[in-house]
């Protein structure tokens, strides 16, 4: 039989196994990017490739240093970052909200399921011209954009997760007594919430996806009219330097979601 103290050397043995683990990947993780970033640089300087086409990381900097010095770096980089966030906060709020009324009454939801369906497998840049007309060139019609491709994502992925609800514990709830609201604050809400989470981390990938289309179609700034105009001046170096800014932001807003995955399910 196990003594306490064993226990608990077994366990702090196990914390320190963890922990270096986690430093090994972190370790990796930085490791691999710089390897990247060198042999990228190497590729560039020794003109294997001609880094006209494929830019490298010091020419992505020094771009960055003079979008810096001209100001317009944090201006475009807000201007992406608010059309993003508020579609992602928007879709996040209305694809609960839907998802929630969809499994508070059956009929709507059997009525209005395989719509949703047909909805999310539209591709949405076929809009783009439609979004123009309603709301014109401005930020609006890209904030649409990101909630539109990200709505559906979390209607389909929240009612999923309401509805996985276990069965029995339901029943045991109906037979004392207890009404729906009782049911989806006690037990729907709670169970709901691994899947809330990954809504999220989902939506997150889909609101960048929505912002960058929406400015392809119609910008005049952002991370994405840059690319666009970069492209369109054979400026690749400029369009590289947009796309990694667009990745941190991306890499960042990810890491905030997964945060809140740590305080939500105290992990």
């Amino acid at each position: 039989m196990k003594t306490q103290s064993n226990c608990s050397l077994e366990h702090s043995l196990f914390l320190r196994r963890r922990r270096r683990e986690s430093i090994v990947v972190q370790l990796a993780r930085f490791g691999l990017l710089i390897a990247v970033l060198g042999i990228w640089e190497l590729i560039a300087g020794l003109k294997l490739v001609d880094p006209f086409i494929i830019s490298s990381p010091s020419r992505i900097a020094v771009q960055i240093g003079k979008l810096a010095a001209d100001g317009s770096l944090f201006y475009h980089i807000g201007v992406t970052l608010w059309e993003t966030v508020a579609g992602f906060v928007i879709a996040v709020v209305l694809g609960t909200g839907i998802a929630l009324a969809l499994w508070w009454s059956e009929r709507a939801r059997r009525i209005l399921e395989p719509y949703i369906v047909v909805l999310n497998s539209l591709p949405k840049i076929a809009l783009g011209p439609v979004i123009i007309i309603w709301f014109g060139t401005g930020s609006s019609a890209i904030v649409f954009m990101t909630v539109l491709v990200g709505i559906i994502v979390a209607i389909l992925h929240m009612l999923g997760g309401f509805m996985a609800t276990d069965a029995n514990k339901i029943l045991l709830l109906q037979s004392m007594g207890a009404s729906k609201v009782q049911m989806l604050r006690k037990l729907v809400l709670p169970s709901a919430l691994p899947q809330f989470v990954g809504m999220l981390k989902i939506c997150v990938g889909m609101a960048w996806i929505g912002s960058i289309m929406g400015e392809y179609i119609v910008s005049k700034a952002g991370l994405g009219y840059l690319i666009v105009y970069g492209g369109q001046v054979f400026k690749l170096d400029l369009v590289m330097a947009a796309t990694v800014i667009l990745c941190a932001l991306a890499g960042a807003m990810y890491a905030l979601v997964a945060l809140a995955e740590r305080i939500l399910t105290k992990k």
